[in-house]
């Protein structure tokens, strides 16, 4: 019989918890106690405070795997969606070979929109997450991306944005941020202006550069039999091809002043360092409970302000 809530007194104490007891069959019984409060207390200390298993297991006296059992079933954070026109930055980053995360995030509300993981950074995986951005209401009025192969073909239909920092990071992975050659200490000082250069005298300094050198790039290596032979300059070569190629994207923010694009993922960027500054205190999780820290971290509204 199931026993009527009027007929529920309170009955003492039993290991200090408040006990009931059933008038009518005498039933004593223990009210289940709450968990979900110290459950997002664990989850929060874990996380941003950056506190491990042990700590948690001496500071609440209880065992490990109780702690372990409790922060599986916390709550993870949403992201709050509020569908707008926004600046889609998008980016990857990975954690290790074949496991990394897709992050589209607007710097004008500095607010992660959307993340998924990934194996590997296609731009199928961007195309996935746009198409999911959109499905929820959200009008992406421009892009910034890192200038992945393909990834500009996405966006085709919006204004693009290459990030420049990313750019003078392809430039010096060519030219080393020493070059021997005269020729590539112009071609990397030039590639230091852009942040303050504009279109028209950047493509100017290339021109001057290429008319200055353009024998130098024109030289030829020949094999000992004379019957092969390569640019013997190659890496000059590709860092000015790179230069000529991503031309295009590299002023973007400076031809649509009124959408306030950045020129750089630095927004992204630091969020991504401080998602790994967190996740290193929490080595050799599983890859389940890794993403649910990953979620929690770029879900959560009261803390994606700290960049």
């Amino acid at each position: 019989m199931r026993c009527s809530s009027r007929a529920i007194v309170r009955n003492g104490h039993i290991r200090s918890r408040q006990s009931f007891k059933c008038c009518l069959c005498g039933y004593r019984f223990l009210r289940k106690r709450d968990l979900s409060f110290i459950r997002q207390r664990l989850w929060r200390d874990y996380i941003w405070h950056r506190q491990t298993l042990a700590q948690l297991a001496r500071e609440h006296h209880r065992s490990i795997p109780w702690i372990q059992k409790q922060l599986d079933q916390a709550t993870i954070a949403v992201v709050p969606h509020a569908p707008q026109p926004v600046i889609a930055l998008a980016d990857t980053t990975f954690f290790r070979r074949g496991y990394g995360v897709l992050v589209i995030r607007c710097p004008r509300i500095k607010k992660n929109l959307h993340f998924h993981d990934v194996r590997s950074e296609t731009p199928e995986e961007y195309r996935r997450a746009r198409e999911e951005l959109e499905s929820r209401g959200y009008v992406i009025e421009g892009a910034v991306i890192d200038g992945r192969r393909g990834v500009q073909a996405v966006f085709a239909d919006v204004p693009v944005q290459l990030c420049q920092f990313h750019q003078i990071a392809i430039v010096r992975r060519y030219l080393t941020s020493r070059p021997k050659l005269d020729a590539g200490k112009e071609l990397r000082a030039i590639t230091l202006t852009l942040p303050i250069s504009t279109e028209s005298v950047f493509s100017a300094l290339l021109g001057i550069w290429f008319e200055k050198w353009r024998y130098l790039l024109k030289e030829r290596t020949y094999s000992s039999d004379y019957r092969h032979w390569q640019y013997t300059h190659r890496r000059l070569r590709s860092a000015h091809r790179s230069l000529m190629t991503n031309l295009p994207y590299l002023f973007t923010y400076r031809q649509h002043p009124h959408l306030k694009m950045p020129n750089t993922t630095n927004s992204l960027d630091g969020y991504f360092s401080k998602l790994k500054q967190l996740l290193n205190t929490h080595r050799g999780l599983t890859i389940e409970r890794r993403y649910r820290l990953i979620q929690e971290i770029l879900a959560n509204p009261s803390q994606q302000k700290f960049n």
